[in-house]
């Protein structure tokens, strides 16, 4: 498993990033404190606190073109 910490705070970051997680076969969480949502829903992710930073949990270890394209999204 590896993960990532991303900045989700406008809709239309969420969208484009359930568009790109959504190509993926593995599976891939979104976790914020102590409640985790699948990373391909939505209203799971709209469900959470995005004025916070969150961690992309993606459960492959081969996933490198997955982490380039969530760079975008990533806290630096």
């Amino acid at each position: 498993m590896k993960s990532l910490e991303i900045n989700l705070r406008m809709a239309e970051n969420v969208k484009e990033f359930v568009s790109i997680v959504s190509k993926y076969d593995y599976d891939i969480d979104l976790r914020s404190g102590r409640f985790i949502v699948d990373a391909k829903s939505i209203l799971g992710i709209f469900s959470l606190d995005l004025s916070k930073p969150v961690i992309v949990e993606i459960y492959s270890n081969s996933c490198e073109d997955l982490i380039e394209e969530l760079k975008k999204f990533a806290i630096k």
